[in-house]
């Protein structure tokens, strides 16, 4: 069975919108996904990267696109609950050390599937430790003991580690895809993920 490694940023709207559609890939090929939770903005800095309201400031048209291919892959996948976050950008360490505390306990799914919906559709701030335990309680986890947990030496250090192997392997971004050591980077490469998981099947 192929496992798809994704490295990801729960802080990152592609990220919701590529792991809303992956089960479509996954349902057709029988692969299986390990998430990698790194810290987004750490790989951007070490790579000199820089978002796209960043780096296309000054190029209105390719910014109004960006939103219009954002839009029309909403509609292909029918992610009609999404809207972008009001608190946005967030600082994605708390969130992303959770993720990093939920794996190691066995939860990554049930977090991953509960931060995505507070974030991406429900639009809090889920960099407020507040809001982090209370929003993660009422969806069925116990946000006190992640709260705890991302304080952890060993979680701090496992998504230090995670960082540092997305950048040593070629990620500038997120989200990012591996099948093996093939490299695949954003929503729109789905479709060449798939590709792939069916050739080295």
């Amino acid at each position: 069975m192929t496992t798809i490694e994704y490295f990801y940023d729960l802080a990152s709207p592609n990220c919701y919108l590529a792991n809303k559609a992956l089960p479509e890939v996954i349902a057709r090929t029988g692969a299986t996904v390990r998430y990698v939770p790194m810290l987004l903005g750490g790989v951007m800095k070490a790579t000199n990267n820089k978002p796209p309201f960043v780096v296309y400031a000054e190029v209105k048209p390719k910014l109004a696109h960006g939103q219009v291919d954002m839009a029309r892959f909403i509609r292909k996948h029918s992610l009609t609950a999404f809207k972008m976050n009001p608190h946005f950008p967030l600082n994605t360490l708390l969130l992303q050390r959770g993720a990093t505390a939920a794996q190691q306990g066995g939860t990554i799914d049930e977090y991953i599937q509960a931060a995505e919906r507070l974030v991406w559709e429900q639009g809090l701030k889920m960099d407020d430790p507040e809001v982090f335990v209370q929003g993660l309680t009422e969806a069925g986890l116990d946000g006190a003991a992640l709260l705890a947990r991302t304080q952890d030496p060993a979680v701090k250090e496992q998504l230090k580690s995670n960082t540092e192997e997305a950048i040593a392997r070629g990620c500038f971004g997120a989200p990012t895809f591996f099948v093996g050591e093939e490299m695949f980077f954003g929503k729109d490469r789905l479709g060449d993920l798939e590709d792939e998981v069916e050739r080295v099947a």
